[in-house]
């Protein structure tokens, strides 16, 4: 139904398709009879109809089933396609069937030719037009279910539970796609733990947005977990993960940063990969502050040329390691200009006092995402490991799942 200023009565746009003068001229005065506010326009043809509402488009259509160059139900098809018009049928006396016929093949309603009184001509229209807008709802909200699971499934490719035993580490992490009612983005993370004890972790980000990004990461997270749990490590584990990226990237503009991260109970140490990628914030007792760490190339950019150098260091017996895609820092500080950075970054850690890893990165989040104000959107994902090894058989690092945040 078209939308008119306040104060102006609605008025229906209906459009007539009928090849008898004598028919139409009958419609149009029961039109005039009514009081429906409308516009009309006549067409003699199917053909002329779908023209006319290609150009201009209808709230109600009313259309004879007997046309020049179609004939019967397969009229409302013809007329149908292409509009979100809502149809109503006239037939005639003789054609019992033909109106139910009708509505099973897409109309809203059917009306007999000579038993049609002015008030029930609009009453039909009323209603019609009103059905065909439920109808444009219902279908809407369908698409909207069906956007929802593809978002969970993808969810769940992107964002698996860890696989941590009993352990004196834990994982945390949150995620958020840039763009509201979007899917996924290419932002991916996961957490296992090997049999010989040591956790292994990694969070990727491939270029771009949308369904093509987001399966990409979902291929390269599944994949990460099943060579880290066959053995596959370190620089050899990047060739491989580079290799399934530029086999199953859409484009060839498409890369993926990453880091891989090896925790090592035993001997209380870290060792880190980057491709493309931040260095993370270590957490101690001493505070927050930047790793430093060897550079390597994303993957795809130089395919089978990338050279990934380990960064092993010593660990305090109790801290975290926060890992996060550009999505967390990328954003505004709070000034037209500014961007918040490692070192704004580093500035909000520091003003967080709490002990609970979910909730720490959940105030991290919502401050630094109301100092950006929705000024630049991105993936965001933020991966956070924390370990006490002078605490053993603590709670199962399980307890710490991989969320996804609205």
């Amino acid at each position: 139904m078209s939308e008119h200023p306040a104060g102006q009565a609605e008025r229906y746009r209906i459009l007539l398709v009928e090849d008898d003068d004598g028919d139409a001229l009958l419609v149009e005065e029961l039109l005039y009879d009514t009081d429906l506010p409308h516009t009309l326009a006549r067409c003699r043809t199917a053909a002329d109809a779908r023209d006319a509402l290609a150009s201009r488009p209808a709230d109600c259509v009313l259309l004879d089933l007997h046309l020049p160059d179609v004939s019967g139900v397969e009229t409302v098809q013809a007329v149908q396609t292409g509009t979100d018009a809502a149809i109503i049928v006239l037939t005639g006396l003789e054609e019992p069937r033909a109106g139910v016929e009708a509505l099973a093949a897409g109309a809203q309603d059917y009306l007999v030719k000579g038993k049609v009184e002015p008030d029930l001509m609009q009453r039909a229209v009323r209603y019609a037009v009103q059905r065909k807008q439920a109808e444009r709802t219902n279908a809407a909200l369908q698409i909207g279910r069906l956007r929802a699971e593809e978002n969970a499934r993808l969810e769940r490719g992107l964002l698996p539970q860890p696989l941590l035993g009993p352990a004196a580490v834990t994982a945390s992490s949150r995620y958020y796609p840039g763009r509201a009612q979007a899917l996924l983005g290419g932002d991916f993370l996961d957490v296992v733990q090997t049999d010989d004890g040591h956790v292994h972790a990694v969070i990727g980000d491939v270029s771009g947005h949308g369904p093509d990004a987001a399966a990409l990461g979902v291929c390269l997270r599944i994949a990460w977990r099943a060579l880290t749990l066959g053995g596959h490590r370190d620089e050899q584990l990047l060739h491989l993960l580079e290799r399934i990226h530029i086999a199953e990237r859409a484009g060839n503009d498409l890369f993926t940063t990453c880091t891989l991260i090896t925790l090592n109970p035993d001997a209380a140490t870290l060792t880190l990969h980057l491709a493309g990628h931040h260095e993370p914030l270590l957490i101690t007792a001493e505070g927050a502050r930047e790793v430093t760490a060897a550079h390597g190339v994303a993957l795809g950019i130089v395919p089978g040329l990338g050279k990934w150098q380990p960064t092993t260091l010593a660990l305090p017996a109790r801290g975290a390691l926060i890992a996060y895609t550009d999505g967390l820092v990328e954003g505004y500080a709070g000034r037209a200009d500014d961007r918040l950075g490692v070192d704004g970054l580093l500035r909000v850690i520091d003003t967080i006092r709490t002990d609970d890893p979910g909730a720490h990165l959940d105030q991290l989040i919502a401050r630094t995402r109301t100092l950006n104000a929705d000024r630049h959107t991105d993936d965001l994902a933020v991966l956070r490991l924390d370990w006490d090894f002078g605490a053993p058989g603590s709670a199962p690092g399980s307890g710490g799942a991989l969320s996804a945040r609205p």
